[in-house]
Order: C-alpha cells, then structure tokens, then sequence
C-alpha cells in the first residue's frame, strides 16, 4: 500500500538515489581504470553516459509519488538489463575472462532497491532474481563471486523490502493516532460545552420534576434519561443492548454493564475494553445487577458504579448514599431466609473464585466491591 507524500517511504527514496549516484561514481572509476582492457572502450564510455542520465531521471521520477508507477519501474530494470547485455561486448570476453568486473557492477541494484521499497520483499526478490539470471546468463563461466553476488541482490532485495513495508505500517498507524487524539480533543471540546449547557439543564429538570404527577413526571423521567445518554456519550461508553462474544468466548464486561446506566445509576469503566470469558462476565453483571436493586429498594436508587481492570482480576463497586446497613442486618436476613445478598451476589461471585466486600455506613451509604479472577475457578 502506497505512502502518502511525505511519509516514512521518503527517506528510503532518497537513500536509494544516493546509493545509485555512488554506484555510478564507482563504476566510472573502474572504466577509467580498466579502458585500456575493453574491446570497444568508446562504447562503454557511451554505456558510462547512459547509466548517468539513466540515475538522474529516477532520482527524479522516484522523488515524485505520481510517477513511482509500473511504468518508471519496469522501465529502470529494462535499462539494467540492457547494461547487462551490452556490457560483456564493450568490455570483450577476454577482459571478462581475465578478471575485470563487469561494467555495471553494483550498479544493477538500483532496479532491486527501488522495486523493494515501492512494493516489498516480494517485489525486491522477484526484482534480484530477474537481475542476478540476466548476470548469470551473460556470464561464459559462473563461479562462486557471481553466485554470492546474486545471493547480495536476493538479500538486499528481502531487508529493503521489509524495511519499506515497516515504514509504511508505522506511517500508517501513526496517522491512525493522530486522527483518534485530533477526535479524542474535538468529544472533550464538545463534552465541555455539552456539559456546561445541555446537562445542567436536563439535570434541573430532573431534579426539579421527580416528584411530581403526571406528565410533568414524565418529562422529569425522560430529562433524566437522556442526560445519562448523553453523559455515556460523550465519555466514550460502550452502547447498551446485547454484548455478542468476540469470537474467542470472550465478552466486553462494559457493554453488559452498560444497560445498567441511568439517571440514577451513574456508570464509569475503563476507556479500552474489558474482556472476561463469557460465564464470567455474565455472572459478574448479574451480580452487579443484584446489587443494584437492592439499591433501588433501600438507597432510593441512585448508585455509581466503578469497573476496574487490574490485569489479573476486575473488580466492580457499587456506592450508594443510602441509609445503610445496621451491623448484623445481613446474618439476620440469611437467617430469616431472605437470600438475595448471600445468593444473588456472594453466591455467584464465591462460584467465580472472587471475593465480596461489602462496606457499610449508617446514614452515610454502602459499598460493595465484586473482585473476580479472569478465569473462572
């Protein structure tokens, strides 16, 4: 997948323009040194010629992401190819034979390089290979330097392109996280100006109209209701209804706590999810659950409720500002038979392997506190 201009890919480019102007100089030095050698010297310093206008037009057309197409690249590995070719006739098989290097020497890369960093490894390879065969087959002898020669192109060709294809990724995910931070401002912008106007007034009127008859009541109720909406949504909450498991029995304890937010049950998780397995979040939302009709029975119903992942276990609190509850009221309610604290959330919490703190306060509220492994015993 393509950079856009100005990305990670750039400085691959311009690397790849530096290495085939310092080819090129190399190769220059090695004609100079060696023209006395060739069989046709004037046609290598022709040859010479090509190879350096061939470097400037793609310094210049790779510089330009709208001409980094099949067309510039298939055009640059013809242009090797035909060094290739051309090489062994200007320099004459005896000056090959007597161990003068080939007059592209490590110039032929170029093609390698650019075709790894505009598509990857798999690019880079096919690129070395067809670059190393048309070596191999102007060769009259094949030795172990030409071997290890085409093996540096496959080598050089699969590092590129990984490298090119990391850039990209990076690139990629960092405009992934500027967008998120650039929304992440714009919600806390508008969740100010929303909080300092709409819920304030939803709030009065909830507050002003809970208890009143009629359809006076009614719109108290709803205020309510769409105060807590827009408190869930602006802070980022996962949406109420169904949580469906993610396709590894796991499901978001957030979403099943979230049908659960009200007016009256102000509702604050984690901003990532909170994945438990699936018996396990159930069992521990409906715990939760349990625990807030009770609040709804003997605190008048308003609760906050606090999610908590700590790696090794989630824990969920329920506070209430309600009246409390007197010391020994829960042995006596188990004794009386009335189980729904001992069963509804002991029970089904101690079944997980988790533990129960109930916290209690006379006139002042209570709180309990779920703690659960994440993996059921």
């Amino acid at each position: 997948m393509p950079s856009p201009p100005g990305g990670f890919e750039v400085p691959l480019w311009r690397a790849v323009a530096v290495f085939r102007f310092a080819a090129l100089a190399y190769v220059g030095l090695l004609i100079l040194r060696d023209a006395d050698r060739y069989a046709h010297p004037v046609v290598a310093g022709v040859v010479l010629l090509v190879m350096l206008g061939w470097t400037v037009t793609t310094a210049y057309g790779y510089a330009r992401p709208a001409l980094r197409g099949w067309p510039l690249l298939l055009a640059d590995l013809a242009v090797v190819l035909g060094v290739l070719l051309v090489g062994p006739w200007a320099q004459g098989r005896g000056a090959l034979a007597a161990g003068v290097p080939i007059l592209a020497v490590v110039w032929l890369a170029g093609p390698v390089l650019a075709w790894a960093v505009s598509g990857g490894r798999r690019r880079g390879v096919v690129a070395a290979l067809l670059v190393g065969g048309a070596d191999l087959a102007t060769r009259d002898r094949i030795g172990q330097s030409t071997l290890t020669g085409t093996i540096l192109l496959l080598l050089a060709g699969v590092v590129v392109g990984h490298v090119a294809r990391l850039a990209a990724t990076a690139e990629q995910r960092l405009h992934r996280a500027v967008e998120l931070e650039a929304a992440t401002r714009e919600r806390e912008r508008l969740a100010r100006d929303i909080h300092d106007s709409v819920l304030q007034v939803l709030a009065l009127v909830q507050r002003r109209g809970a208890h009143l008859d009629g359809e006076a009541g009614e719109l108290a109720r709803l205020a309510g209701e769409q105060e807590a909406a827009l408190r869930a949504l602006i802070a980022g909450a996962p949406p109420p209804g169904p949580a469906p498991e993610d396709g590894t029995g796991t499901l978001d304890l957030r979403a099943l706590l979230a049908r659960y937010a009200s007016a009256t049950v102000s509702l604050s998780t984690p901003a990532t999810a909170v994945p438990l397995p699936a018996p396990v979040a159930r069992e521990l939302a409906a715990a939760t659950g349990a625990a807030l009709e009770n609040v709804a029975r003997h605190a008048a119903g308003r609760a906050w409720v606090l999610v908590e992942d700590e790696g090794e276990t989630v824990t969920v609190s329920v506070r209430d500002e309600g009246p409390g509850i007197p010391a020994g009221r829960l042995d006596e309610a188990a004794r009386q038979g009335r189980l729904g604290v001992a069963q509804s959330i002991r029970g089904r919490v101690a079944d997980l392997g988790g533990a129960v703190s109930i916290t209690s306060t006379p006139d002042v509220g209570t709180e309990v506190e779920l703690t659960v492994p994440r993996a059921a015993r």
